[in-house]
């Protein structure tokens, strides 16, 4: 990169992992820029941002000049639940896309995307088949990329441990599918670490695999409860999202349908980061 001290934006800013992207990149030594629609969200990380740019990313007018002196983009825009009217297509592709566009138009040299492990498995599944449209795009367009695939976040697993605070704990599936979660700092360390190295594609998981009773057993083990965990069959289960979806239920039911998804395939990667889950869930007890 051109400067001593590399320029990063990072959008997704005020996100769970953007929030420690930034911190990453701050230790790291760049000059540290934020997207973000609500700059306010970032006032306890003011030390760490040398820029805040306000804008939308679903609004490319927004966007116009807001990469200027930029080197690299680091995108972890994506909506795990959808709402304000705004859907994963919204979000997760064209977001993304007006960001990377405006980032060719203004000499950018490298962007990064975090994407989802195994995403092109889940076509059908709407929150999957957006990132993977964009991670498509992305890797076919005359720019520097990396794609970055983490496993699962341990923030994701937060609805498990809460379900195991209240006695019981319920997963799709027979709850032998296995994957390797991460803690957002560490996924963030190692984001920089891979855009550093030059890697182009990348699948990322935390310091243990494991499966899903594992992770619910973890979680009554945390909290010092016998494990109670009920396995719900896959297919009746997705015969129940359909019907939902068929309702009208989309926007309630998608993070549901990933998961239902994802609980069917190996989403395990290769481990990174030093932060366990029971740590994690340790940190959740009250």
């Amino acid at each position: 990169m051109a400067n001593s001290r590399p320029t990063i934006l990072i959008a997704g800013a005020t996100g769970y992992l953007g929030r420690h992207l930034i911190k990453a990149y701050h230790r790291a030594g760049y000059r540290v820029h934020a997207l973000a629609r609500r700059p306010e969200s970032l006032i306890d990380l003011d030390g760490q941002i040398d820029h805040i740019v306000f804008a939308e990313a679903t609004k490319p007018e927004t966007l116009k000049n807001a990469l200027n002196g930029v080197d690299l983009v680091t995108s972890a825009l994506g909506i795990t639940r959808q709402r304000d009217g705004l859907g994963y297509e919204d979000v997760d592709f064209l977001a993304n896309k007006n960001l990377l566009d405006e980032a060719v138009r203004s000499g950018v040299q490298h962007f990064a995307y975090i994407h989802v492990l195994h995403a092109e498995e889940m076509p059908h599944v709407a929150m999957a088949a957006a990132k993977a449209r964009f991670a498509k795009t992305l890797t076919a367009t005359p720019i520097k990329s990396t794609v970055i695939c983490p496993s699962g976040f341990y923030s994701d697993l937060a609805e498990i441990f809460d379900m195991a605070k209240k006695g019981r704990v319920y997963l799709f599936g027979d709850g032998q599918a296995r994957m390797s979660p991460i803690d957002g700092a560490d996924l963030a360390h190692a984001c920089v670490k891979s855009i550093e190295n030059g890697k182009t594609w990348v699948d990322i998981g935390g310091p243990q695999s494991l499966t899903q009773n594992e992770i619910a057993a973890t979680a009554f083990e945390v909290l010092d409860q016998p494990p109670r965990i009920t396995n719900i069959p896959s297919g009746p289960a997705q015969f129940l999202v359909n019907i939902a979806k068929r309702l009208g239920w989309k926007q309630q039911l998608g993070a549901i349908d990933f998961f239902l998804n994802a609980s069917q395939i190996d989403m395990t990667a290769p481990h990174h980061g030093q932060i366990t889950l029971a740590d994690d869930f340790q940190s959740r007890v009250v």
